[in-house]
């Protein structure tokens, strides 16, 4: 165990010891653990090594090729269930592995459960992690979502690429070689998605319906400005313990 997690310090692993642990416990043999070693060291997320990320209590299965959930996010999934009532519609766009539709619909217990993406990977892993409590749609945004469902939906999450292009090569090294560039790539100014979600969320938002979006600090009044002229009331929520900025807009 120590030579492990010499070498993973070695590689700049700050949390060598922790990651040495896991993935220890994850490798069926010396052999694979060497093998998963190689690709730690070479960059590739821990997630996808060991095929799991913790988010929320749960326990997130995450293939290679997928978005890792963030732990910032959990601030999504908070501002998001304490603005919604419990046993309505819950959809999730830009899913990813479908991390946020299984700890939001962990505390409101939807009736129905919808996720989206665009990426057929993620949309592979998230019907694993949402089996039995949702269904997933392979698609960009709205497109994909059954039409009964147009303003009928009580709560939309959606944890969409905010990064601006321009920023991505600033990105750490596992994000930017081994996540989707569509999961991180926001446009000119990190909002591009946002603005398309935003504009037509009023048309499947149930009245009184909620949005929750998540942003940076600096994107939030712009964000909270294409709700308002979208006809939607917007509420910024930060979080100094998550270092995170959530637009929770409500239809009115």
């Amino acid at each position: 165990m120590s030579d492990l997690v010499h070498r993973l310090r070695a590689a700049g692993c700050v949390f060598a010891e922790d990651e040495a642990r896991l993935l220890s416990s994850a490798a069926r043999s010396a052999q694979e653990l060497a093998a998963m070693t190689e690709r730690r060291i070479a960059g590739e997320p821990l997630e996808q090594i060991v095929g799991w990320a913790e988010f929320c209590g749960h326990r997130i299965a995450v293939r290679p090729g997928v978005f890792v959930p963030r732990p910032r996010t959990e601030w999504l999934v908070r501002a998001a269930a304490g603005a919604a009532s419990p046993a309505g519609v819950l959809v999730d766009l830009c899913t990813g592995s479908g991390a946020v539709a299984v700890a939001v619909a962990a505390v409101l217990r939807p009736r129905e459960l919808h996720a989206v993406d665009v990426d057929p990977v993620a949309v592979e892993c998230a019907r694993e992690n949402l089996a039995r409590i949702g269904v997933v749609y392979s698609g960009d945004l709205f497109a994909p979502l059954p039409p009964r469902l147009r303003g009928s939906i009580d709560l939309l999450t959606v944890n969409a690429p905010y990064v601006p292009s321009d920023h991505l090569r600033l990105l750490p090294a596992e994000a930017r070689d081994h996540e989707p560039r569509a999961a991180l790539d926001g446009g000119p100014d990190g909002l591009e998605v946002h603005r398309r979600v935003l504009q037509d969320a009023h048309h499947w938002l149930a009245p009184g319906g909620v949005l929750a979006i998540e942003v940076t600090e600096d994107q939030a009044a712009t964000a909270a400005g294409i709700a308002e002229a979208a006809g939607l009331s917007p509420t910024v929520r930060t979080s100094d313990e998550f270092e995170t900025t959530v637009v929770v807009a409500r239809r009115r």
